[in-house]
């Protein structure tokens, strides 16, 4: 298996699972215990990253989210509690999640020693946000240690297709639009919005120069490997409940 293609067959679960624990609402009950409003801890547990920065770095990262959505939320958390204290509490919640929503079945430690090879050996150029997840302690137990560097690769592959995506002459909202409607709202951005239908080629453009460059981190792993981590990435993705 090329690693271009390994990259492309494990998108959907890269993007999926690690979102498991940053939706899910047990983290948002957490969030709330320690201070944070609505989605805030969204925000300030991903972006704080970054460090104590202006919210329009922490914009600038997170590229599909209305930036005027980011400030605001950046800004109402400043208050609650020092950046990284946030960003260890909010990977504090993927353990739990890891454990309660993962079924077993799944070679999580051979899954977490192939990830974890394409983690350190990635670039982190233009993936700043991938360069803070992956300075992150890990978890010990293999179900979330497999699921921390699942997220890893998120964080890699969203920058890089956020990159993919501009340099496309696509705005965020347009691939917003094209690929996940349904999240346009909750990504802050309020109607009307633009008609995209005829910017999909673009889109498509993007999403292929993304699995190349994603790709490149792959190319650690040999061929049977690249198969191995293919597979056990879906069959963890269909574990997950």
């Amino acid at each position: 298996m090329l690693a271009e293609e390994a990259a492309r067959c494990t998108a959907e679960a890269v993007v999926g699972l690690p979102s498991g624990f940053m939706l899910d609402g047990a983290t948002y009950v957490e969030g709330a215990r320690l201070g944070f409003e609505g989605a805030d801890f969204y925000f300030a547990g991903r972006g704080g990253l970054l460090g104590d920065v202006d919210a329009a770095v922490v914009a600038a990262a997170l590229v599909f989210f209305n930036p005027s959505t980011v400030a605001a939320a950046w800004d109402r958390s400043r208050s609650v509690m020092p950046r990284r204290r946030a960003v260890a509490a909010f990977a504090g919640c993927l353990p739990a999640w890891a454990a309660g929503h993962l079924a077993g079945g799944v070679d999580y430690q051979r899954l977490a020693a192939l990830a974890g090879r394409v983690v350190d050996g990635a670039s982190s150029a233009a993936a700043p946000l991938f360069a803070g997840w992956r300075a992150l302690p890990e978890p010990e137990d293999p179900t979330a240690l497999a699921l921390h560097r699942l997220n890893a690769l998120r964080e890699l592959r969203g920058a890089l297709h956020g990159a993919a995506v501009i340099a496309a002459g696509l705005e965020p909202l347009e691939a917003v639009l094209i690929r996940t409607p349904h999240m346009a709202g909750l990504l802050g951005w309020p109607e009307p919005h633009p008609e995209v239908a005829s910017r999909r080629p673009l889109w498509e453009q993007a999403e292929a120069a993304t699995n190349r460059l994603v790709g490149r981190a792959y190319g650690v792993l040999d061929d049977g490997e690249l198969s191995e981590l293919v597979d056990l990435v879906r069959q963890a993705h269909a574990a997950a409940t």
